[in-house]
């Protein structure tokens, strides 16, 4: 009780009310594409799209922002998605026979996606398939039926042929569906290729389709008196209504990429268009023998006839009505053709876009880009565009709610294949704006045989490439490592995996150049070391033309040719510093020459002087699952004519990135020691940093280069930078100024300089733009040091201690992102800066400035997810993106001011129902995946055909 009185209640309820006003923890999007998709569906009243994945995730995409996600319970794939017709309701099946009724329920003037009933069917797991009935009536009485229909197969078996029926058994029911302009009529099609048309009303068969070859897909055409059936042998068959029974005969039996043996034609759809003949588009159906491997959609409408060729497995396929466009799922992207263009060109997708076209290996996130930098980067985005077509996006349900983004925002991601990807990042969309691609630069191993499948003139099939993902890489060696973008200069520098660096301009023509490396040999000339690693590349030696955007302007080119760990640009100075596992350099690429190299290698460095490919123990797991992801991603590849000494270089060299980058970021579970001098790596430099302060004495300010290194060590050296007309002819000069060793030897993962107020120093130029104060010389400055396990502030110029945060305990806890940020309430426009924090136990950290106390820390990220943690950037503003699968980032805000979330509403249409159900005017539009004719799941067949389960 004598403690209480100590307490100060007003001071604490102050300070806590000002983190409430200031920090709140939201994952509050998802960009990209989702991971493994496994059905899709799609409701023509709502202008809805929907994707179920293999891990349980329900993503509802309408109009450009309006998005919604919901997450099964049950860790299972659904297989399957329908909409209720002309409602907000959808329902979902998994593959462990469990049905889910999802509904898009308004709250505050807001939709969101809820779970109100689930329900699990009797029978094996996988061997369901759903009828697809017209209207909700139908749906409630089959839901509450539950019978055997013995019936139908005494009709059945009494009024077909005995040699049909002794041939073999009839196997499971394939698929259901109901005539388009009389719901009381059912067609029934099973494996073995049987098709019968159930009354269901007088429960008996109208008719019998008797096909010989296994069934895949049937389907009514818009007459209600013709039926389509595809199957297994690449063929499709017509059937018409005709009553007389049984029909032995199809009216027509084609294999449109006969006479050789073909593979299973899926899904088969025709549909009227209001001008000349139908569409008709099936998927599959290639020779077997020549491109069996191929995944196609051929659409054919009169003299016009291609087949599609995608990226990865098709998962599903529906068309927007008229028809105007077919929308495709497959297993890496969504594609959107559009039917009514000439040459059916693709439509760019707003949303879902493939973030992992090349796999992502970086990320750059830039805030506040100046209005004349994003207008230049759009105007030459556009220019690479012109193969899309011209339509609006097709699918616009909902309303996006959403105020306009207060800040035009990037976010550059950097990829195995050497390009840079532009992305608008300002709001809900992650929308692509421009590409870079720095391949252009070098000589690479291209295959000749990449514009293989390019249709030619009289090609049968008649391929079409289509879609984006391309996971190969011409060499893996022009993977991108680091990109820093200044917005107010436009120069971008960005850094690879075997040790180039490339300054780039903004240009808004095209031109023609030749491209010099300057060679940097990080060893300086250390004698008894052998680079076991991989070459560089070959730099082309003749003049090349770049198209209009970031051109190179000077090429570095590090020795030995490590992956680049860090580097850092300062477009004031017309500077770039650079790391690898060897040292760091310096080069002004104004004058384009270099200015500083160092070595920062400890003797017994083994591992970085000979690669990372060395045998230790250290990296077996980081080998095993790079391997396993090799062989991951080559599963649903096109085969490469490459010999095998070439594969085997190309696996060493992906290996050799992916090595050194798990190994600097796999979370270590230890006590918190100091590490030993021969630790492996411990000249890896990890942060890079330039500085306008007091290095030398208190009262001149000067520039100064900053480098931390993965053995606790940090350099320090001070530029003599020429004033502004002299830049041109005075070179740059550095020299050595400070060294510090911390005790425990933990890697430097950041660095920050303080002024005089305690504020970080601001970006360079961002004075001259008058976007930030100038600094406050006149107090003393100090340095920050964030390394892996603890935040140490030493005053300057002096570099004594003056006070640290220990964020590590025995739990084994390291810090592996870190950045400056600046918070702000809602209602005070008064911002402050605040040191964010990553651990590898996936926490994020707020921590204060100049005061290094801890403020928040939340939970982000699973401590299981490597991958995720390596892969967060921070924004200027709070907020945050993580990988979390390949092709997905999470957005993450720990801001109350600055909050980028879907908000949207979606409402139940007019119900607009015919008087006369047959009548084939102003019918419904049922909702469902493969076009407006079809709609919800009501019930299942299991496996045995004499049962009729219904749930």
């Amino acid at each position: 009780g004598t403690m209480k009185r100590f307490r100060r209640h007003g001071h604490e309820s102050q300070r806590d009310k000002h983190k409430q006003d200031l920090y709140q923890f939201n994952k509050t999007v998802e960009h990209g594409f989702p991971h493994q998709p496994s059905a899709l569906g799609f409701s023509p009243s709502l202008e809805l799209l929907a994707i179920g994945t293999r891990s349980g995730a329900i993503k509802l995409y309408g109009a450009p922002g309006v998005e919604f996600m919901g997450l099964h319970d049950e860790n299972a794939a659904v297989t399957q998605v329908h909409f209720l017709p002309n409602q907000v309701e959808l329902v979902t099946l998994l593959d462990d026979n469990s049905l889910h009724m999802w509904t898009l329920r308004a709250h505050t003037g807001m939709s969101e996606l809820l779970e109100i009933g689930r329900f699990t069917l009797s029978g094996p797991p996988g061997f369901i398939g759903m009828v697809l009935c017209k209207s909700f009536t139908c749906l409630r009485r089959l839901l509450q039926l539950h019978f055997v229909i013995a019936d139908l197969f005494t009709a059945t078996f009494s009024r077909i042929p005995e040699d049909y029926v002794g041939r073999r058994n009839l196997e499971c029911v394939e698929t259901l569906h109901e005539n388009p302009l009389n719901p009381r009529q059912v067609l029934i099609g099973y494996s073995r290729g049987l098709m019968v048309l159930w009354d269901l009303d007088r429960q008996c068969p109208i008719q019998h389709f008797l096909g010989t070859q296994q069934l895949e897909s049937v389907w009514w055409m818009e007459d209600g008196g013709n039926i389509l059936s595809s199957h297994s042998d690449g063929s499709y068959c017509q059937w018409t209504v005709t009553g007389e029974d049984p029909q032995t005969e199809p009216e027509k039996q084609e294999t449109p990429y006969g006479s050789f043996p073909c593979k299973a034609i899926s899904k088969v759809i025709q549909l009227p268009s209001k001008q000349g003949p139908p569409f008709l588009i099936f998927s599959g159906g290639m020779p077997r023998a020549s491109y069996g491997d191929r995944h196609c959609i051929s659409v054919i409408h009169s003299k016009t006839h291609e087949a599609l060729d995608f990226t990865s497995r098709i998962i599903d396929f529906f068309v927007i009505c008229e028809p105007s466009a077919l929308v495709v799922l497959v297993e890496e992207e969504l594609v959107v053709v559009d039917l009514q263009t000439e040459g059916w060109p693709v439509i760019q997708t707003p949303y879902l876009v493939p973030l992992h076209c090349s796999a992502i290996t970086c990320s750059h996130h830039v805030s506040s880009i100046p209005l004349k930098l994003w207008e230049r980067v759009q105007a030459v985005g556009a220019q690479q565009n012109t193969h899309y077509s011209k339509k609006p996006w097709p699918i616009n349900g909902g309303q996006n709610l959403a105020p306009d983004p207060p800040q035009r925002d990037l976010l550059l991601t950097g990829h195995e294949d050497g390009t840079v990807r532009f992305w608008d990042a300002s709001g809900v969309c992650l929308y692509p704006m421009y590409k870079l691609s720095t391949a252009g630069v070098f000589l690479t191993d291209a295959d000749p045989n990449d514009n293989m499948n390019q249709g030619s003139e009289g090609e049968w099939p008649p391929f079409r490439k289509v879609g984006c993902f391309d996971p190969y890489s011409d060499d893996p060696r022009l993977g991108i490592q680091k990109i820093h973008l200044c917005k107010y200069s436009g120069y971008l520098t960005v850094a690879g995996t075997a040790g180039q660096i490339l300054v780039l301009e903004l240009n808004d023509e095209a031109a023609e150049q030749t491209v010099e490396a300057t060679v940097v040999d990080l060893l300086q000339g250390q004698e008894g070391f052998r680079w076991k690693g991989q070459a560089c590349l070959d730099v082309r030696e003749e003049p090349v033309l770049f198209p209009p955007g970031f051109q190179p302007c000077a090429l570095v080119q590090c020795q030995p040719p490590a992956v680049v760990t860090a580097i850092a640009l300062h477009s004031e100075w017309k500077l770039v510093a650079f790391g690898t596992s060897h040292g760091f350099g310096l080069y002004d690429y104004h004058q384009r020459n270099k200015i500083l190299v160092k070595c920062t290698l400890n003797p017994s460095d083994q591992m970085a002087l000979e690669g990372p490919l060395s045998r230790v123990k250290s990296i077996k797991k980081s080998l095993r699952q790079s391997f396993r992801r090799i062989r991951r991603s080559r599963v649903s590849m096109r085969k490469h004519h490459t010999n095998n000494t070439a594969k085997l270089q190309e696996i060493n060299a992906r290996l050799e990135a992916e090595a050194l980058q798990e190994m600097e970021l796999a979370p270590v579970q230890r006590k918190i020691e100091a590490r030993s001098s021969d630790d492996s790596f411990t000249g890896l430099v990890r942060t890079l940093y330039f500085a306008d302060t007091f290095v030398s004495d208190s009262s001149h300010s000067t520039p100064s280069l900053w480098a931390g290194t993965n053995g606790g060590a940090v350099f320090a050296h001070v530029l003599r930078v020429p004033s502004l007309e002299r830049r041109a002819e005075d070179p740059v000069v550095a020299h050595a100024a400070k060294e510090i060793q911390l005790m425990h030897r933990a890697p430097v993962v950041g660095l920050v300089v303080l002024d005089g107020k305690g504020a970080p120093l601001p970006e360079p130029l961002e004075v001259a733009h008058d976007l930030a104060r100038s600094p406050e010389m006149h107090g003393s400055h100090h340095l920050l040091v964030v390394s892996e396990e603890q935040l140490k502030l030493f005053t300057l110029p002096k570099v004594s201690s003056k006070s640290k945060l220990k964020l590590t305990a025995v739990d084994g806890s390291r810090v592996r992102r870190v950045g400056v940020a600046w918070f702000g309430s809602r209602t005070d426009e008064q911002l402050e800066s605040s040191l964010v924090v990553l651990t590898n136990q996936g926490e994020l950290h707020v921590i204060s400035l100049p005061s290094i106390k801890m403020i928040v820390h939340y939970p982000c990220i699973r401590r299981e997810d490597v991958s995720g943690i390596a892969s967060c950037v921070f924004t200027k503003y709070g907020q945050g993106f993580y990988l979390m699968s390949p092709s997905e980032f999470e957005r993450f805000s720990l801001s109350t001011r600055w909050v980028v979330e879907p908000r949207c509403l979606v409402e139940a249409p007019l119900q607009m129902r015919p008087k006369n159900p047959s009548s084939p005017v102003h019918r419904d539009q049922p909702d469902g995946v493969a076009t407006e004719h079809r709609c919800v799941c009501s019930c299942v067949i299991v496996q045995n055909p004499l049962f009729l389960s219904c749930c």
